[in-house]
């Protein structure tokens, strides 16, 4: 077996990994103790007149509060004593109970308050910052059914004071709601959109005589069949192919879900940096170098290898150095910019190598793929007690790492919500589909409004569009390619039959095919 196949094969078992893990970016809610920590809002009034808004941090156990036009204004009682840790002196009869922290696990200053008739407790945190409410070690009954949340020790201190003037304290608690498109979602939409109109595009961009070269590099003198060596890099799937990719992406999700471990996680974060090299050396290399200046380029030779050019040889070195430094650095914040990076590139060094041939073929991969996100985001919770996406997604039992297969964006003025992401499967999979378009375009000599990529690309959009709105409107995960399938899938199916061309996509022949016809058009 060659090293171009051993390659290939690498890279479309990272590409099924991908896939296993198209909705990274749903949440888990656990009301017992999974709680994401979410912003809040306590809104406060003295005496009858609004003062003003605090921020708060939700718990990690107990109900989140509910939003803003279903939360309640209530008054506010101090409890006695002040760090809520023992049975209160007096009832607090469905008011907001006020504490500070320390003394005692956060899960029994929520006991207490409960138990002391309170409808939500707040915690003043000792320090001007909001702290992650967790769980103690000894928390084995957790009917916790009041929201708690946490505020900045200034923020509490302002209430302090209107309770020692005697004042009378109000509260409304209510969960801080993102809206639809925000900066960092805006950011996920346009790179992501971006990545697949780049990938697309990518042979016209680099030039199509560069892509030749990508592994014919070990003598100058060999140029002569790049040609015909190029298309082993291409992987044409059949309909066989597409329903054995699915069936075994999802044993693969399966078995990470019954065998999900720290060193599991480190497999994939490995294989992850693999592809991410391979991108970046595809992509430096399509774009850098050309066929007209290979003359000038200077080479050496490698045991095994054979004569490779220098300039080749510094971009597999730069490219393993990137990623290394991303996995040393891959805990820090700003370490989502070379996962972004090495992404991008693994994603379009795919979209050059993994090809539909058709619609009758794209329909098939695209439908599978579309029950097989609704199975196991949602159906598979009833089966196996959780969601299996969500529980491997999320990284449950892999020691503190996260699966590195999507792509992150930190949510820029909401610091306690962590990252807006995308899994890789939601760019990858419409990108078959759209890539197809883009070439049948090509080769027919179609326009930007007559032909079909422009409207898939948009339909794209759309798609992810909606992902967001759902999610912004039912508030718990979602697959996405429940939204992406239609809106690209069934574009091209109802373009192809209102312009009475769907039997020419269903039908149309190989990749080669299309570049024959092109040729020959020419």
């Amino acid at each position: 077996m060659s090293n171009k196949d051993l390659r290939m094969k690498a890279i479309l078992l990272i590409f099924i990994v991908c896939f296993a893990f198209s909705n990274a970016d749903d949440v888990v809610v656990n009301p017992k103790c999974n709680n994401k920590a979410r912003l809040a809002k306590v809104e406060y009034w003295i005496d009858g007149a609004n003062r003003g808004v605090f921020s708060a941090l939700t718990a990690q156990f107990g109900p989140y509060p509910s939003l803003e036009k279903e939360s309640s204004r209530l008054p506010a009682m101090i409890t006695n004593p002040i760090n809520g840790c023992s049975d209160l002196s007096s009832q607090l009869n469905q008011s907001v109970a006020l504490s500070v922290r320390g003394d005692c696990e956060y899960t029994i200053k929520a006991k207490v308050a409960q138990a002391g008739g309170a409808a939500a407790l707040v915690l003043i945190n000792q320090e001007e910052d909001l702290a992650d409410m967790s769980c103690g070690n000894n928390d084995t009954d957790l009917d916790i059914t009041i929201p708690v949340v946490m505020i900045q020790k200034s923020d509490g201190d302002t209430l302090n004071k209107a309770f020692d003037s005697g004042k009378r304290v109000e509260l409304q608690i209510y969960l801080f709601k993102r809206s639809v498109m925000d900066l960092s979602n805006t950011i996920i939409w346009l790179i992501s959109v971006g990545t697949l109109i780049v990938a697309s595009i990518w042979p016209d961009l680099a030039g199509r005589e560069q892509n030749d070269e990508r592994y014919n590099e070990l003598s100058p003198k060999e140029s002569s069949t790049a040609e015909d060596n190029s298309e082993k890099d291409i992987l044409d799937i059949n309909v066989v192919g597409a329903v054995v990719f699915v069936v075994a992406a999802s044993a693969f999700l399966l078995l990470l879900y019954f065998f999900m471990s720290s060193w599991f996680i480190k497999v994939l974060i490995i294989m992850f940096c693999i592809g991410g090299v391979e991108g970046i050396y595809y992509c430096v290399s399509s774009l850098a170098l050309s066929r007209r200046c290979r003359k000038a380029q200077k080479s050496f030779k490698l045991p095994l290898v054979g004569e490779v050019f220098i300039i080749h040889a510094l971009v597999v070195v730069l490219g393993i150095a990137f990623a290394a430094f991303w996995f040393a650095t891959r805990f820090e914040s700003y370490s989502w910019i070379g996962q972004d990076i090495l992404g991008i590139c693994f994603m379009i060094r795919v979209l050059q190598m993994v090809r539909l041939p058709n619609i009758k073929v794209a329909s098939v991969l695209l439908c599978c793929a579309f029950f097989y996100d609704i199975f196991f985001v949602f159906i598979s919770a009833h089966i196996f007690k959780q969601s299996v996406m969500v529980a491997v997604a999320t990284g449950q039992n892999s020691g503190g790492e996260s699966i590195p297969m999507l792509l992150r964006v930190p949510r820029f003025y909401d610091p306690f919500a962590g990252y807006d992401l995308i899994g890789f499967g939601d760019i990858l999979f419409p990108g078959l589909l759209v890539s197809f378009s883009y070439r049948y375009d090509k080769a027919n000599k179609r326009g930007l409004i007559n032909g079909y990529f422009f409207w898939l690309t948009i339909g794209y959009g759309i798609g992810l569009f909606v992902t967001y709105l759902a999610l912004y409107l039912m508030e718990q995960g979602q697959p996405a390619l429940l939204y992406l399938v239609p809106c690209t899938l069934g574009v091209v199916v109802i373009l192809g039959l209102v312009r009475g061309e769907l039997k020419d996509l269903w039908n149309c022949g190989s990749e080669s095919d299309l570049l024959v016809e092109r040729t020959g058009d020419a």
